[in-house]
């Protein structure tokens, strides 16, 4: 069925924060929009957001909303209210860097600790940093570098910088090739990779082969990591993070040069991981969740991803280890979608990449 999309009229909104608005009232955008499985309404709670990149829930039901210059947020929903952390540590906001994703610790409520990744400028250029800090109060405490994926290089592309933890406390982080595509290869070389992160003990790459991945989420029965990554003209793929597996950039891929001329003869092949999932065109994913409340009993089970460059909401039907279906919504109608979540209360978050990016909630009708 294909989605139909009713305009609401816009409300005034009021400034709660620097370079951030809210409304008074949540304002409903789109009044209705009739999916396959569920209608819904799009409701924007903040906007005036300079390119948010993720968001993450507290265990208190608020959420910390990270922007890419450099900025955390956090986010009040009993009143719909933002308040800026203090003492982020300094990212460099160059070409595609910046400050990525930020997710809370499993222990957060003992320990207040939380995990960022975000470009840090160093000798011979920029590269991907992930570091633990802790939050208190308004303003983050006892920051930690965890790992810095050198060599640094020049490149404004490419950093990766997604961030989840799974059932047993460890960290997993993305990292993209930088532009670079044969580091992607390179066993010695963090870049085009995931890195596990465990509680106690060093991390290390398990993955390789990976352009440049943007998001993960946790099955929500098996417990395993998924991931996507960008395609360069074409050939998006998603993926379940398996420790010791290639997947294949850029020996085989989906995508081909913007050019439009060849890059690899096959999409998989040998000794590569195939994907569970592709996109030829490329719609540029980004954010990426498992649909698990209670508020779309239709959609439990789901798995949602943002796009960018498509400007839409993927809904892809998920069976065991299989993706059995695509439904796409919200084309065009948001923007650039950056960040998809579920809230503790069951309903789809998102977040808009552009120097006035937005907060939406998706309501069942």
């Amino acid at each position: 069925m294909r989605p139909i999309y009713l305009l609401a009229t816009i409300l005034a909104t009021a400034t709660f924060a620097a370079h951030v608005r809210a409304a008074s009232a949540a304002e409903t955008v789109i009044e209705r929009v009739e999916a396959s499985a569920a209608t819904f309404r799009v409701v924007r709670l903040a906007d005036g957001l300079e390119h948010p990149w993720s968001l993450a829930w507290l265990p208190n039901g608020e959420a910390l909303i990270s922007l890419r210059p450099g900025r955390l947020l956090r986010w009040r929903p009993a009143d719909e209210s933002t308040t800026e952390i203090g003492n982020v540590p300094s990212v460099t906001d160059y070409g595609q860097g910046g400050l990525f994703d930020v997710k809370p610790a499993p222990d957060f409520s003992e320990t207040g600790r939380i995990a960022l990744a975000y470009a840090a400028t160093g000798d011979g250029g920029t590269a991907t940093r992930i570091s633990t800090a802790r939050l208190a109060g308004d303003r983050l405490t006892e920051l930690r570098i965890l790992f810095d994926a050198a060599p640094r290089t020049r490149s404004t592309r490419h950093f990766g910088g997604r961030l989840r933890f799974d059932s047993t406390g460890a960290l997993y982080a993305s990292f993209g090739d930088r532009g670079a595509r044969d580091r992607a290869q390179d066993p010695d070389d963090p870049a085009g990779s995931i890195y596990r992160f465990p509680v106690n003990g060093p991390g290390e790459r398990i993955t390789m082969g990976n352009r440049n991945p943007q998001g993960m989420a946790v099955h929500p029965s098996t417990g395993a990591v998924w991931m996507h990554e960008h395609g360069p003209r074409g050939g998006d793929e998603v993926n379940i993070v398996k420790p010791g597996a290639n997947y294949g950039w850029p020996i085989v891929t989906y995508g081909r040069e913007y050019s439009g001329s060849t890059i690899a003869d096959a999409g998989t092949g040998p000794g590569f991981e195939p994907p569970l999932h592709y996109w030829v065109p490329s719609i540029a994913p980004s954010g990426m969740a498992f649909y698990v409340g209670d508020a779309f009993p239709a959609w439990r089970g789901s798995l949602f991803v943002g796009a960018l460059r498509a400007q839409l909401l993927a809904r892809l039907t998920v069976t065991d280890d299989r993706v059995t279906g695509e439904e796409r919504m919200l084309e065009g109608a948001l923007g650039r979608i950056r960040e998809v979540s579920v809230g503790p209360d069951g309903l789809v978050y998102l977040l808009t990449d552009a120097e006035d990016g937005a907060l939406y909630r998706l309501e069942p009708l």
